[in-house]
């Protein structure tokens, strides 16, 4: 509800306003719903939220939902909450719509219970999330509300979208399959240390943080061909995907595939190819580095944050050594054969 009166997409998978402060909430219900200037309390916040959204649910006409898991099975499907808006959106209308996509279908009822346990644990740490609602059709009419005020008091009804948006042509490459497995827990985008420092609105993508950078080139290429390269290849969140997907591996393969495919700029594609000759190069390499470094060390400071702006409106640029590594393990090197320098032989 906060993204949505902000006009803005949710940052993250599970908690879609956390890149906001609790002040900035407090101005915006103050403006869109009249509470109270300078509000800040949290129960208080939630309450000011509820007494608006409850209105809405009692004169809502269908429900529209997500679903967490689907059961081949039986066909019943579960949605998980945890503040339970879901189960108003679907016990007081008389319509109910879910949208699933079609890879959160599993085979049968034995198999749902490892993934709640898993969902709960790695996207909050809980044991088990506060709702965990199973649906097997539409409500009972005897459970209807029969409100008078409703144009007409038509029997409940229950209608499941099945979405596939790429996932089919994504389940037809070996490379990227198992991002299908993919439960939405946002354990990757916790432990990522370039979603942590960037934040979900800098995606640009419904889906931030490693998974959305696996998912969303599949989908539109084009528009989101930067997204692989916008990881350090830690391989942390591939360790904390409960599921086990190798994600810093598909990021890396997709930085392949979008080369290969001409989705990279012809200045980066330059770029790329002068360096590319010159890591094949030791002695070129060698002898660019140490001109590079010295004029570097020579330049005004000012010149070289203005140059590195904006990572520079934040931090100062390291200090830049006078020699390199290889210089100075050479230089070690040589001192430790000195016999004159250790008194004999270090053999």
């Amino acid at each position: 509800r906060i993204v949505q009166l902000r006009h803005e997409k949710p940052s993250h998978i599970v908690m879609p306003a956390i890149h906001l402060r609790r002040e900035e909430v407090g101005a915006l219900f103050a403006q869109e719903m009249g509470s109270p200037a300078e509000l800040d309390d949290p129960d208080e916040l939630t309450a000011v939220a509820r007494r608006d959204l409850r209105n809405r649910f009692l004169g809502a006409q269908a429900g529209l939902t997500g679903v967490n898991f689907a059961v081949a099975e039986t066909g019943s499907f579960v949605v998980v909450t945890n503040e339970g808006n879901a189960d108003l959106g679907t016990a007081l209308p008389e319509l109910h719509i879910a949208s699933v996509g079609l890879e959160k279908i599993i085979p049968k009822t034995r198999d749902l219970a490892p993934f709640l346990r898993l969902l709960a644990r790695s996207a909050t740490g809980q044991p088990i999330s506060t709702y965990t609602s199973h649906f097997l059709g539409p409500r009972d009419a005897a459970t209807s509300t029969g409100d008078a005020a409703r144009p007409e008091n038509r029997a409940p009804e229950q209608h499941i979208v099945i979405v596939d948006n790429g996932r089919s042509r994504l389940l037809g490459q070996p490379a990227f399959r198992e991002a299908l497995a993919c439960i939405r827990c946002g354990a990757c985008l916790n432990t990522c240390p370039v979603y942590r420092r960037s934040g979900g609105h800098s995606y640009e993508a419904t889906l931030p943080g490693p998974i959305g950078s696996v998912l969303e080139p599949s989908r539109d290429p084009a528009r989101h061909r930067e997204l692989p390269h916008a990881c350090t290849l830690c391989g942390s969140c591939s360790s904390v995907c409960p599921v086990g997907i190798p994600l810093h591996h598909q990021l890396l393969t997709w930085r392949g595939k979008l080369a290969e495919g001409g989705h990279h700029s012809r200045p980066r594609r330059l770029a790329f190819g002068l360096v590319g000759r010159l890591f094949t190069r030791p002695g070129a390499y060698r002898g660019l580095t140490r001109v590079g470094r010295r004029l570097v060390r020579a330049l005004p400071e000012s010149w070289l944050e203005r140059w590195a702006a904006p990572w520079t409106r934040e931090r100062r640029l390291p200090e830049i050594p006078a020699q390199s590594f290889r210089e100075l393990y050479a230089a070690e090197q040589k001192a430790r054969s000195d016999p004159g320098r250790t008194g004999g032989n270090t053999k």
